[in-house]
C-alpha cells in the first residue's frame, strides 16, 4: 500500500506484517529532540505526521545516510507525540508495550531495516531543520520521502511483529531446553 503524509485513518486498516511505501514529509527525532519537543513544543504540525527515529548524516544540505535508530530508546518519550496527533513512528527494533497500547486505534509503528542507510537517503530530499543547535544527529530534520519501503511492525489493533517473534523464540528456546520425552 502506498501511504503519503499527512497520514489519516487509512493507517488504522493496516496490520502488523503489511508492507507499505511512504511518501511525503517526515521528521527525524531521537532522544534529545523528543526531550526538547516535550519541553518547548513540537516545531511542526503533528496532525498526521510521521516521526523517523533517525540521526541522519547531512552534507551540503543533502541527506547522505539515514539509517534508523533503535526505537526502544524513545519508549519513555513518545506517547505525547501520539497524543498530539502523530500517526506513525518509524525506526528499527520495535517499541515497548506502553507505546503499542498508545497506538491502539490511533496510529502505527513502521519498521525500516537497519544497515540500509544509503537506500533510505536515496529516497530523501532535505526540506528544513529545527533545533539545529542539538547537532546533526539530534536535530529535527524535515525530509521529503519518495516511496520509502517499510513494514508495519505494530498496528493500531494491538498486533506487534516484534512481540510475536519474541514469544516464538522464547517458546522454541524452552522446547530446546526441555524436549518432550519420546
Amino acid at each position: 500500500m502506498d501511504l503519503s503524509t499527512p497520514l489519516g485513518d487509512e493507517v488504522l486498516a493496516l496490520r502488523a506484517g503489511d508492507r507499505v511505501s511512504l511518501s511525503g514529509t517526515i521528521y527525524t527525532a531521537r532522544d534529545e529532540a523528543h526531550r526538547r519537543m516535550h519541553e518547548e513544543g513540537i516545531p511542526f504540525d503533528p496532525k498526521g505526521a510521521a516521526i523517523y527515529h533517525c540521526g541522519p548524516v547531512i552534507r551540503d544540505r543533502t541527506v547522505i545516510a539515514a539509517g534508523p535508530t533503535t526505537s526502544a530508546r524513545m519508549n519513555t518519550c513518545s506517547t505525547f507525540l501520539i497524543d498530539a496527533g502523530v500517526k506513525a513512528l518509524i525506526g528499527k527494533g520495535g517499541m515497548g508495550r506502553e507505546v503499542a497500547e498508545h497506538l491502539f486505534g490511533r496510529g502505527v509503528y513502521l519498521a525500516f531495516t537497519g544497515g540500509c542507510a544509503a537506500l533510505a537517503a536515496s529516497r530523501m530530499q532535505l526540506k528544513g531543520v529545527d533545533f539545529e543547535d542539538l547537532g546533526m544527529a539530534e536535530a529535527v530534520w524535515a525530509i521529503e520521502l519518495d516511496h520509502l519501503p517499510l513494514v508495519v511492525g505494530i498496528d493500531s489493533h494491538g498486533g506487534d511483529l516484534f512481540d510475536r517473534v519474541m514469544r516464538r523464540a522464547s517458546m522454541r528456546f524452552r522446547t530446546m531446553r526441555h524436549p518432550k520425552p519420546e
